[in-house]
């Protein structure tokens, strides 16, 4: 064998090992899921289901929002259902050691605006979402 088949030889024996390694790191990724994304991807591949607000003939007069959470806004509590998260389910008090933790993670500027009303954005929540 001459030396250049050597090399070439070499070369597409570590491209098939490289290959063979990512697969299996491939296979473990969607088996055990470690980052939990198959919630996520079960979602954006499932058909959404539409449901009639109202029955036909009749109109919805109830416009008023429901307030799940009495230390949010309306405001609020639209942008934390868009992101995904239930306002009936956050804490309806707030203890010092949770504002702490707020101040820390968002700083007191961010903090101060969220609790005038502003809508927190979703790097807000997720990056506060271990003081709650």
């Amino acid at each position: 064998m001459s030396k250049a088949s050597k090399i070439i030889q070499g070369f597409f024996t570590t491209l098939g090992v490289i290959f063979f390694i990512l697969l299996i790191v491939l296979a473990y990724l969607f088996i055990a899921d470690p980052f939990n994304l198959r919630p996520l991807y079960n979602t954006l591949t499932s058909p959404s289901v539409i449901t009639p607000t109202s029955t036909p003939g009749t109109v919805n007069t109830n416009t008023a929002p429901k307030t799940d959470n009495p230390l949010l806004s309306p405001a609020q509590e639209q942008a934390l259902i868009k992101i995904g998260v239930d306002p009936a389910k956050l804490p309806t008090t707030i203890t010092p050691q949770m504002e702490a933790c707020f101040v820390q993670t968002l700083g007191q500027k961010r903090v101060d605006e969220i609790k005038k009303g502003a809508p927190p954005t979703p790097v807000d929540f997720f990056a506060a979402r271990a003081c709650l």
